[in-house]
């Protein structure tokens, strides 16, 4: 039996998609960052939509002043607003703080040697050596500080560029995801065009639900902390509600830092900042997480925490931010093309 004619052309054929593939790849290595800021923007603009065209239906009798582009600046001028007003807040005292405790740096150290020499353990410490370790460690932490401003500039640089991604993406989102339908064949792209519809739906309703839970969190603990006199309470408050946008490790890193915070002045701040996140917790995971997400992400706890694993690994605290967005996509895509359904 002879082999078909076009064989050999067949052939030529893969090994130059193999090649173009391969090649492909390296470039996509390359220029990861770019493809990563790319993607975190249109993702950030998928989850924000429900939001934009909530705002832009907004009516003063038969006007509607925030629609189109509008929406878009409101929301900008909403977030400038909260950074100009947390910045008036809560950065002052921590700013005040800092100054202090680099001007009483000299004379405070000798007295903080003494006290760690009290300790049985460190009774044979050597005072100058340990005095000079000290000063030797801020010195090249303040300049690890001043070379890593270029660093810094470009966080910031990215930052920027994210924003105004995401900006276009919501603006003109609707063309490229057409464009991007427009590579599968007809009788696959409506399939797919349903499946990212379903997808984007429950990103939307992750973002309701979490943007709830950061709100309560982030106003008890500003509460809890401003009774309980903790010092920066405006910014460990704001920082609590942010965080917690971060599934687990975000609340972890909350009570670390309002625990370290409370040391510094009582142990009996500690001792009631701990019974806080406790009742809270228990609050949060037996009241209110299954009130207010239940049915909006419909992800099991296990597929959660290894999202977060994955995403903080490949893109740190980005990449744990975008990691529940993302599961919930990656899910969706597998209960319509590899899950095998009954019938029924």
């Amino acid at each position: 039996m002879t082999e078909p004619s076009d064989s050999p052309r067949t052939l030529r054929r893969d090994i130059v998609f193999a090649f173009a593939l391969a090649l492909a790849c390296y470039l996509a290595w390359l220029i990861r960052d770019v493809l990563v800021l790319l993607y975190v923007s249109a993702l950030f603009a998928v989850v924000l939509s429900p939001v934009v065209r909530f705002t832009s239906r907004l009516r003063i009798r038969r006007w509607q002043p925030f629609k189109g582009s509008a929406a878009i600046f409101l929301l900008l001028l909403v977030a400038a607003g909260a950074l100009t007003a947390f910045g008036f807040l809560a950065l002052p005292p921590v700013i005040s703080d800092l100054q202090g405790f680099a001007r009483e740096m000299p004379t405070r150290l000798p007295v903080l040697v003494e006290k760690l020499k009290s300790i049985p353990l460190a009774q044979h410490l050597d005072t100058a050596d340990l005095s000079s370790r000290l000063q030797d460690f801020v010195s090249q932490t303040a300049t690890y500080l001043l070379f890593s401003l270029s660093n810094w500039a470009g966080r910031l640089f990215d930052f920027i560029m994210g924003i105004i991604l995401t900006i276009y993406f919501i603006l003109e989102g609707d063309q490229a995801y057409r464009w991007f339908l427009s590579f599968f064949p007809r009788e696959r792209r409506e399939r797919l065009d349903r499946t990212l519809q379903r997808a984007e739906i429950r990103m939307g309703k992750w973002l309701l639900g979490q943007g709830s839970l950061m709100l309560i969190l982030g106003v008890a603990s500003t509460i809890v902390y401003l009774s309980l006199h903790v010092r920066y309470a405006y910014a460990l408050g704001v920082l609590t509600g942010l965080l917690n946008i971060i599934p687990v490790l975000g609340a972890a890193i909350c009570i670390a830092l309002a625990l370290l915070v409370a040391a510094i002045d009582s142990w009996g701040r500690v001792l009631g900042i701990a019974i806080f996140y406790v009742v809270y917790l228990q609050v949060e995971n037996s009241y209110l997480v299954p009130r207010i997400m239940r049915n909006r992400v419909g992800l099991p706890g296990l597929a959660i925490l290894v999202a977060l694993v994955l995403g903080s690994a490949l893109g740190g605290i980005l990449g744990a931010m975008v990691s529940v967005p993302t599961a919930v996509l990656v899910a969706v895509l597998l209960d319509e093309y590899l899950v095998h359904k009954d019938a029924a």
